[in-house]
């Protein structure tokens, strides 16, 4: 059980920081700068993929609990929150060349 949800929590991260590292738009269009549009919204599509993965791995264990909107907003957040030091990484650090 601990292993499912330590699988669920390294997905996420790596999910939620994965649109401000790569250059290309949804992992396949090269664009030589990406809006910050393009992030938010592989960013809400990433999010709905690690909360497939999660109903997945819940459903394996037990019956799948019903969530009313205050658990999609809650881990929503959360998202954002792992989603910091990519986007941090992304627009405020300068590149040096």
């Amino acid at each position: 059980m601990e292993t499912r949800m330590a699988i669920v929590l390294l997905c996420a991260a790596l999910a939620a920081n994965l649109p401000f590292i790569l250059n290309k738009v949804a992992g396949v269009w090269a664009v030589p700068r990406k809006h910050v549009g393009w992030c938010l919204l592989e960013l809400g599509v990433l999010y709905c993929a690690v909360g497939g993965l999660a109903y997945l791995l819940e459903s394996q264990v037990s019956p799948v609990h019903v969530q009313k909107w205050q658990f999609y907003v809650t881990t929503f957040a959360l998202f954002l929150v792992l989603a910091f030091p990519g986007f941090i990484a992304r627009f405020f650090w300068k590149r040096r060349a």
